[in-house]
C-alpha cells in the first residue's frame, strides 16, 4: 500500500536557526514526503542553506507575513500538508505518528500533538500538554472551548497537521476569517484550526513531536516587540466570542455571562494595547442588542 504524500511547508524569513528546522524536516521517519521552503529572507541565507539540500523544494517570494505562510501552504502537493516555522523543530516521528492518526478517519481533519517550547540555545523552557492521552475533539466543541476559555491550546502552526482538500475548500481569501472578523493580524492560527476543522474533527496525539522556539531575543510573531500587531492577539479573543455567537457555536447565555471577564481584561490590557478599547467596544455593542431582543 502507497503512503500518502506530505508536505512540509517552511515559509522563511529568519535564517538563524533554519537549517537545524530543514533538518529536522529532512530526519522525518516517514519516507513519502515533500520539503518546500519559500522565502522572503532579505539575505541569500536561505537559498544558500537550501542549495545544500537537493530534495529541498526551494521558491522565492516576494510577499511577507502571512502572505507568505499563504503562498506556502496553497503550493503544496501532497494530500496532507505539515507547517513547519523556520526556527521550529520536529520530533523524527511526528509525521508518521501524525499521518497514521490522521489516517484512522476521514472524520480527522486536524492532528495536533503535545509540544516542547525551546528557547535560542535549543534549551527546553515549558512543556505545552492540553491534554492527558490521545483523543478527538468535534471541531464545533474545538471552536466552543477556544472561545468561550479565551485560549489557543492547540499551539502554533508547527504542531499541526491537515487535509490539502479541506484547506483548497476553506480557500485563499477565507482561511484567518470567521464571519465577518479577518484574524489575521492576531489569532490568525486559531481562525485556521476553527475553518480546517469545521464539519469534522480534531486528533490530538499526547506526544511531545514538536519544539517551538519562543525567545525574547528572536524576532518573531510570538515577540511583543518584534510584532507591531501584537495586540491582536488578545483583543482578537474578544471578536472571537462575537463570531462564535454569529455562527451558532455558542449561545447568548454563554456570551453574556463573560462580560465581566471581558470588562476585566480589556481593563488590564487597556493602556497596553489599543487594540482593547475598539474591540471591547464591539462586544458591548452586540451583547447590547442581544439583551433588547
Amino acid at each position: 500500500m502507497s503512503l500518502p504524500k506530505v508536505s512540509i511547508v517552511i515559509p522563511s524569513y529568519k535564517a538563524a536557526h533554519f537549517e537545524a528546522c530543514v533538518r529536522s524536516a529532512i530526519g522525518q521517519t516517514y519516507l513519502n514526503t515533500e520539503i518546500l521552503v519559500s522565502d522572503n529572507c532579505p539575505t541569500e541565507e536561505i537559498k544558500d542553506i537550501c542549495v545544500r539540500f537537493p530534495g529541498v523544494i526551494y521558491q522565492r517570494n516576494t510577499v511577507i507575513r502571512e502572505d507568505n505562510v499563504l503562498s506556502a501552504l496553497f503550493s503544496a502537493k501532497g494530500q496532507y500538508i505539515k507547517p513547519l516555522f523556520d526556527d521550529d523543530l520536529l520530533h523524527p516521528f511526528c509525521i508518521e505518528r501524525m499521518v497514521s492518526a490522521m489516517e484512522m478517519s476521514a472524520q480527522h481533519q486536524l492532528i495536533f500533538s503535545a509540544s516542547q517550547v525551546i528557547n535560542s540555545d535549543n534549551q527546553r523552557t515549558d512543556i505545552r500538554r492540553p491534554y492527558q492521552a490521545n483523543g478527538s475533539l468535534d471541531g464545533r466543541d474545538m471552536q466552543r472551548s477556544m472561545a468561550l476559555g479565551m485560549r489557543n491550546f492547540v499551539g502554533e502552526f508547527s504542531t499541526i497537521m491537515f487535509r490539502r482538500d479541506k484547506l483548497w475548500a476553506v480557500g485563499y481569501k477565507d482561511l484567518f476569517r470567521i464571519g465577518r472578523h479577518d484574524f489575521t493580524r492576531g489569532l490568525a492560527d486559531v481562525a485556521a484550526y476553527i475553518n480546517l476543522v469545521r464539519d469534522g474533527q480534531a486528533f490530538y496525539i499526547d506526544e511531545e513531536l514538536s519544539y517551538f522556539r519562543h525567545d525574547p531575543r528572536l524576532e518573531s510573531n510570538s515577540n511583543i516587540n518584534a510584532n507591531p500587531h501584537f495586540g491582536n492577539c488578545f483583543s482578537d479573543y474578544i471578536d472571537l466570542l462575537v463570531v462564535s455567537h454569529e455562527t451558532g457555536a455558542i449561545n447568548t447565555e454563554e456570551l453574556i455571562a463573560l462580560e465581566a471577564q471581558v470588562a476585566e481584561v480589556s481593563a488590564r490590557l487597556h493602556d497596553v494595547f489599543v487594540q482593547m478599547a475598539p474591540a471591547h467596544q464591539r462586544y458591548r455593542d452586540y451583547a447590547a442588542t442581544l439583551k433588547q431582543a
